[in-house]
């Protein structure tokens, strides 16, 4: 392994002493795969371990994610993909920018909060779609550096500019309503999840499994709200409505406080 890695490090060298070649551990994967290719060669390719690797995870969860999992789903030897990643981390970076490749808004969305409206509806749909993104989301935030990524940023950024605000205040609406979409979707995958592994195939599973807790605590009589919200609520089995109107009292306070 260690001579073919090495092999390889020389092909993406550039010409010059070696003294002038930069640390390939300092090298971003980014900036490796922007590099033009040594030369053709078979048809693996950066984006094709990218979607084995989500089809993988889709199907099997983020755990099945191995290099030799993806070389049998390519159909390559196992050492072909280090052409291209180092390991699994650089994998879960593709597969990162991959997914978040869905997340292009319409050109015409101007407004600041049109955007961050959009932004956040369309984050849920692809979490929702590929749940494993909130498995990686916490170890893998700093390295969630991704082309698609920082694009997404980008447009949400440049939606706050012009309208007053100095550069930490936009940062810090971006990252409010960002906090609120990852804690409700992430919510709601923990659901699903758990009806999954329970073999529960809707709500009314769920609220027959739970019956005998929730029954006793209403019976204490410590919790009335709460005993009103069961009876009462009309939206309880409806989480976009739930995570719409969530978002929509973040937009507005986000409003109201900046002036905007």
């Amino acid at each position: 392994m260690a001579s073919k890695k090495t092999a390889d490090a020389e092909d993406r060298q550039p010409s010059g002493s070696a003294a002038e070649a930069p640390d390939p551990a300092e090298v971003s994967l980014w900036e490796r795969l922007d590099r033009p290719a040594p030369a053709p060669r078979a048809t693996l390719t950066p984006q094709k371990i990218a979607a084995a690797a989500v089809r993988i995870a889709d199907a099997d969860g983020i755990d099945a994610v191995t290099m030799r999992r993806l070389a049998t789903e390519l159909g390559v030897a196992p050492m072909a993909a280090y052409r291209y990643v180092s390991g699994k981390g650089d994998v879960l970076d593709l597969m990162t920018d991959a997914v978040y490749a869905d997340l292009q808004l319409p050109d015409h969305l101007e407004n600041w909060r049109d955007v961050m409206r959009a932004h956040a509806l369309r984050t849920r749909e692809i979490v929702l779609r590929h749940p494993w993104l909130i498995q990686i989301s916490s170890p893998q935030a700093l390295r969630a550096l991704t082309p698609n990524r920082m694009a997404e940023a980008e447009r949400a950024l440049s939606s706050l500019d012009g309208l007053g605000l100095d550069i930490d205040a936009m940062m810090a609406v971006v990252g409010t309503v960002t906090s609120y979409v990852h804690g409700a979707v992430s919510a709601e995958c923990a659901q699903y999840s758990l009806m999954r592994e329970q073999g529960w195939d809707s709500p009314d599973d769920l609220r027959i499994a739970l019956g005998p807790q929730m029954r006793y605590l209403m019976s204490t009589g410590r919790y009335p709200t709460y005993h009103r919200y069961l009876r009462e609520a009309v939206h309880k089995d409806d989480p976009q409505w739930r995570f719409e109107a969530g978002l929509d009292s973040v937009l507005d306070g986000i409003a109201a406080r900046l002036d905007i």
